[in-house]
């Protein structure tokens, strides 16, 4: 995905939902970093929950979704999630990275998305501890897109349940990047 498909399914989930949008998967990566290495936008998902309204997570999934005929239409989709799914340390919702859109109709004024800080993310990446996740938290790290410092300090934010396989998993990639191994194919 890149930033103006990013902006279009913005765009589109604020309509359907009609209240801003947050964005806590991979393509929040693209607010605070609109040409970021192809590396960290292969996926074609934009996880989104309505910061108001997350009950209408399930209008952004039916008109949006895996399937849907928006997918057909354009090849991405969002997936409305629940708040609930994000694993992330404490205080994420303050450092949030604001982003502002024209409305789908102009008449409608601008929308708000709020997404994810690269570190949150790749911490929340992390702490899930998917292959996929993994991979994308090493390129991070890889391309210096995040600070091992500020992902280390951040660690000690996440939930005491998530914290000792996170701090892990950071650990490993970070020697793995300092000695500038390959990545293993997953």
């Amino acid at each position: 995905m890149n930033r103006a498909e990013f902006e279009h399914a913005i765009r589109a989930a604020a309509f359907h939902a009609k209240d801003d949008i947050v964005v806590i998967g991979s393509q929040a990566i693209l607010a605070s970093h609109p040409e970021p290495p192809e590396s960290l936008v292969r996926s074609m998902e934009l996880d989104v929950f309505p910061l108001n309204h997350p009950e209408r997570s399930d209008a952004i999934d039916g008109a949006m979704g895996d399937g849907s005929p928006f997918h057909a239409a354009w090849d991405f989709y969002a997936q409305g999630v629940g708040r609930e799914t994000l694993v992330a340390p404490a205080g994420w919702e303050n450092r949030l990275i604001r982003l502002e859109l024209p409305a789908i109709r102009r008449k409608e004024g601008t929308i708000v998305a709020w997404c994810l800080s690269a570190e949150d993310l790749v911490l929340a990446k992390l702490a899930a501890g998917r292959p996929h996740d993994v991979a994308f938290a090493e390129d991070a790290l890889r391309e210096e897109i995040v600070s091992a410092e500020q992902l280390r300090l951040g660690v000690e934010l996440l939930p005491e349940t998530h914290r000792e396989d996170t701090r892990i998993r950071l650990e490993g990639l970070l020697a793995r990047v300092s000695r500038r191994q390959p990545r293993p194919e997953s």
